[in-house]
């Protein structure tokens, strides 16, 4: 009868494998164990508005859970001014002065003024947004014949040249802001300020029909300029 002999240093590594497995095994079932190189395994990539907290595998797991159930992502306080990148568009995160009142809709109208220039491009970025927020109502023309009008029975709005015409800027970017009446809601959560007045130039741009200035003013000028006829 013959007998194997087992060599020592297989059995010892074999126990320290088992060993070292059974160790692995937490009794916390989201534990990942003992971990090799946890770099390798821990992506870089966080979830939103989770606070990751500290690795660890170089801190306690209770100050990283801790961490991980305390929201990061917070509102700012009330008043906070969102930092602007460009200096020249600080201006639109300042906070709008005119409140949702008929009398502030009359201030905005005699006193608020686009701090856009009116020139090709900043009409051809208006049309831009009108095209994808406006033209389903106020038509392609501002004439108030949009596709909602025409084809889903919505009231018609009022043309751009005809009974808006002369509307002023300020109220045009206060409707935009608050909305008007019931069939037109505000589009502050769609358009930041600075889309609201760019669409507002593109208006002004129909309200001219088509034009850069009207001509109506450029009429007036030289009737005002005319010396008139003596009296007899």
């Amino acid at each position: 009868m013959s007998t194997s002999k087992r060599n020592p240093a297989i059995t010892i590594s074999a126990l320290a494998l088992v060993v070292l497995s059974m160790a692995s095994c937490g009794g916390d079932p989201n534990s990942p164990g003992v971990e090799y190189m946890p770099d390798m395994y821990r992506s870089p990539a966080v979830e939103a508005y989770v606070d990751y907290g500290q690795d660890p595998y170089h801190f306690s797991e209770e100050l990283a859970q801790e961490q991980r159930n305390t929201q990061s992502a917070k509102l700012p306080p009330a008043g906070t001014i969102a930092f602007a990148a460009e200096a020249e568009k600080a201006q639109f995160n300042m906070p709008y002065p005119y409140k949702n009142t008929l009398e502030d809709y009359e201030a905005a109208g005699l006193n608020l003024k686009n701090p856009i220039a009116m020139t090709e491009a900043t009409v051809e970025q208006g049309k831009v947004i009108y095209t994808k927020f406006c033209q389903h109502c106020h038509g392609e023309k501002g004439e108030g014949d949009g596709s909602v009008v025409n084809n889903g029975g919505y009231p018609q709005p009022p043309s751009y040249t005809a009974a808006l015409k002369d509307l002023p800027e300020g109220k045009i970017f206060h409707s935009l802001t608050y909305g008007k009446n019931l069939a037109m809601g505000s589009h502050a959560s769609q358009l930041n300020k600075e889309e609201r007045w760019l669409v507002t130039r593109y208006v002004q741009y129909l309200q001219n029909g088509g034009k850069m200035t009207r001509e109506v003013a450029a009429a007036t000028t030289v009737a005002a300029t005319t010396p008139a006829p003596a009296a007899n």
